[in-house]
């Protein structure tokens, strides 16, 4: 169908509709109350770059920021890891693949709020219990310091997300040239050499668009922090989303809130972009 064609932009023009009114213009909007004194329910007046400044010597922010960046690159590389680890095994000779694809891919349908509180349960329960019982007490008071509440809510996220990045390796594995396999093992290829050699350079635009997932994902986590940690300790695990919403909703300075929100768009955008364009470059040199 020709873009020119009158029926092709009548049928984009409620995509289009809705995308202008529930993004772009709202997004517009949030950049100019960045630059006023908003309180909520009034603009106020126009403070020019006030609120960005004053974000820049924001502590808690930076920290908040910190941590998520932290927390981004570690679950970034432990979902990828094991998605394709997953996806390798479920391809592979081994029985019940669809029971096994199915019971790796269910954790991503349950809600972040629920698995927060069910992976708290564990945490603070279940791994207390066993702690005492094995007389570990390194099991003991997950949570309840800045180390074990990090690496919780890693745990979590890799648990909910691996699954969902595996469907997507899958469909590039199943997708490969199965002549090129066989002719690798005919020439005496190991395992090793096959999957880096001729696997990983098939699968490497899966891996373009399960970074790019996972970056966006973990960089703006909100329902898993609030439920697993609340972002305690003292705020130590409190991530840029829940920080912002408590400028916002408690401090009541919704126009600094909105500036932080600008902020954040823009850093989780640049790398978001940087990290498609270097894997895009990959896959041709590849």
């Amino acid at each position: 169908m020709r873009t020119k064609d009158l029926s092709y932009w009548l049928f984009l023009a409620p995509v289009l509709l809705a995308l202008t009114l529930v993004v772009i213009v709202p997004m517009l909007l949030g950049v100019y109350y960045s630059f006023t004194s908003w309180n909520g329910i009034t603009t106020g007046e126009f403070v020019g770059f006030q609120n960005y400044i004053d974000l820049l010597k924001d502590e808690r922010f930076l920290d908040s920021l910190w941590f998520t960046t932290k927390f981004s690159v570690v679950s970034v590389i432990l979902i990828n890891f094991i998605g394709l680890s997953l996806a390798l095994l479920v391809t592979g000779r081994v029985k019940s693949t669809k029971l096994l694809r199915t019971t790796f891919f269910m954790p991503n349908l349950i809600g972040g709020l629920i698995l927060g509180f069910i992976w708290q349960f564990i945490f603070i329960k279940v791994f207390a219990s066993v702690g005492e019982i094995l007389g570990m007490e390194s099991l003991q008071g997950w949570l309840s310091t800045t180390e074990t509440g990090f690496w919780g809510l890693t745990i979590l996220m890799s648990w909910q997300m691996a699954g969902y990045i595996m469907v997507i390796y899958i469909a590039y594995l199943e997708g490969m040239p199965k002549e090129l396999l066989e002719a690798s093992e005919i020439d005496g290829a190991s395992t090793f050499q096959r999957f880096r050699y001729v696997v990983f350079p098939l699968v490497a635009p899966a891996f373009t668009v399960s970074m790019f997932l996972t970056l966006s994902n973990t960089f703006k986590l909100y329902d898993q922090n609030l439920s697993l940690t609340g972002g305690g300790p003292y705020n130590s695990t409190e991530m840029v989303a829940m920080e912002i919403f408590k400028t916002a909703f408690v401090q009541n300075t919704f126009a600094y809130a909105q500036a932080k929100a600008v902020i954040f768009f823009v850093i989780v955008a640049i790398i978001a972009l940087v990290q498609v364009y270097l894997n895009k470059r990959r896959e041709v040199e590849m």
